[in-house]
């Protein structure tokens, strides 16, 4: 399980992403409230993520960055308006995050087959293994 400040570092990495078409709608707002009540996050602390970052950590495992990865695609499919921007900066951090270019690509692409372009976690992890074997 991650640390209270590994938590903080997911959301203030999911913030700075929601940014990246100008202001937070009020569906990625509710998006990324649930996310911070999943994890146990102070309402207080995920508010405070809006005024200031936090030390970024790395999620340690693979599947953490995965899990990392997917969050970040529902997001930016949540207020169902992409931008390239968008595209580029998730393509970035998933490889900042050591994931294959190849299965982050797939992942991009797959989406759009989806209703909402959800990639189904099954799906989304079946990529992955499938780039790491």
């Amino acid at each position: 399980m991650s640390t209270y400040e590994e938590k903080l570092s997911i959301l203030s990495e999911m913030i700075s992403f929601a940014r990246a078409d100008t202001a937070i709608k009020d569906s990625e707002y509710s998006f990324l409230l649930g996310v911070s009540e999943q994890l146990g996050v102070h309402r207080e602390d995920f508010d405070s993520l809006f005024e200031s970052q936090v030390e970024k950590i790395m999620p340690k495992t693979q599947a953490d960055r995965i899990l990392q990865f997917h969050r970040l695609v529902l997001l930016m499919n949540v207020d169902k308006d992409r931008h390239p921007e968008e595209i580029r900066r998730l393509h970035d951090i998933g490889l900042g995050m050591g994931l294959r270019p190849s299965a982050i690509e797939q992942v991009l692409t797959i989406m759009h087959r989806y209703p909402d372009k959800i990639v189904p976690p099954d799906v989304l992890i079946n990529i992955f293994k499938a780039h790491y074997n």
